[in-house]
């Protein structure tokens, strides 16, 4: 596991668009998740041990934006040649067991990861209603312990963005296992 942090975001860059097949079968692209509210695109995994510890924070946030109308979107973009967890089969057994209430897409060839400029599980990407990226900071102040969260720093930036007020950029790096590349 290397670990990784997300550098330094260049806020103000247009989400990039995509089309990617989700593990409910279907193919969705940035169009269907442009609302004119914030949208929330995370990059996960598997078999992460960062992405475990804070899954349930992850279904979470999916479940408390969702009640907003704020699109909450992940992607896996692991080889699954060397981490068979990762493969889109095992993603859609997971979606399905713990019930994720987010769209959770597959970007095999890794094209979408490179675009976003994704560099590690999780990586999170906050856009506002424009789809100007806004926030690129980490999920909460406790990683490990959800016990000892005291601020859930991605949710305060769209609940900032749904105020229509300007989101902080002073932003703390996520960190995790890097992704893996082909």
């Amino acid at each position: 596991m290397a670990l990784t942090f997300t550098p330094f975001p260049e806020l103000g860059n247009k989400c990039p668009d995509f089309t990617l097949p989700a593990v409910d079968g279907k193919n969705y692209s940035l169009k269907d998740f442009s609302n004119g509210k914030p949208l929330v695109v995370m990059f996960i995994c598997n078999h992460c041990p960062y992405v475990q510890a804070i899954e349930s924070r992850l279904i979470a946030l999916g479940a408390d934006l969702k009640k907003d109308g704020v699109n909450v979107v992940a992607i896996c973009s692991n080889d699954a040649a060397d981490h068979p967890e990762d493969s889109f089969e095992n993603l859609q057994k997971r979606a399905k067991e713990m019930n994720y209430p987010f769209t959770y897409l597959h970007d095999e060839s890794q094209t979408v990861a490179h675009a976003f400029g994704a560099v590690c599980t999780p990586d999170y990407f906050v856009y506002d209603g424009a789809l100007k990226l806004v926030y690129r900071g980490r999920l909460d102040d406790s990683w490990k312990d959800a016990a000892r969260v005291t601020k859930r720093e991605l949710y305060d930036a769209v609940q900032t963005l749904l105020k229509g007020q300007t989101v902080s950029e002073d932003q703390t790096a996520s960190m995790g296992c890097s992704i893996k590349w082909k």
